[in-house]
């Protein structure tokens, strides 16, 4: 939640989300997230972090020095909440290209269309503003609802990390996909 009394940073802005940059006051809800059961599994998160840990990496995005990514905190317009948040990262200037994820802080935001929202938006900025020309993310095999979406932006699959994750007693695929800029502009072009 933003600051009472604050005008809010809007970095990017559509229709219900904007995008802004994190803030150090970030840090306990991204702490929290990092325990949310369904954004745990559907991420392959498996790890667990200390608050120190994450209150050290969101003060190392928040500077904004690290040139290889890219970190946007998604807040619903209509509450000034911090639903999630999406990232450009292992970007390469040379090759034009970068990896792109998103989370969802809470279980409540699933499935309203924020995710796809903030999506579109940081995908307008990474061939619009950054000038990439790929853009790649990985989905597992048990989260056919984020690959639906994905191919819905424009992504296409274009190979899979066999038993890439372990979890649950199981090993699970990774589903690769892509997104060129010139797929990217047919399906959804510019605002003048």
């Amino acid at each position: 939640m933003e600051a009472e009394g604050t005008t809010p940073l809007k970095f990017l802005e559509g229709q219900r989300v904007y995008l802004r940059p994190f803030q150090q006051e970030d840090a306990a809800l991204v702490y929290r997230a990092t325990y949310v059961g369904e954004g745990r599994r559907l991420t392959g998160t498996q790890r667990l972090f200390s608050p120190q840990i994450v209150q050290d990496f969101v003060a190392k995005i928040a500077s904004m020095e690290d040139s290889s990514r890219v970190d946007f905190v998604i807040v619903l317009h209509e509450s000034n909440e911090v639903a999630g948040e999406v990232v450009l990262n292992s970007i390469d200037r040379l090759n034009r290209s970068a990896n792109i994820r998103i989370g969802l802080f809470d279980d409540a935001y699933f499935g309203k269309g924020y995710g796809s929202e903030a999506m579109l938006l940081m995908l307008h900025y990474g061939f619009g503003n950054l000038n990439l020309h790929r853009i790649e993310l990985g989905v597992y095999d048990f989260n056919p609802r984020a690959a639906h979406v994905y191919e819905k932006l424009g992504f296409r699959r274009e190979g899979l990390r066999r038993d890439a994750l372990f979890s649950d007693h199981h090993y699970h695929d990774e589903i690769m996909m892509s997104l060129l800029e010139d797929e990217f502009r047919a399906l959804h072009p510019a605002k003048p």
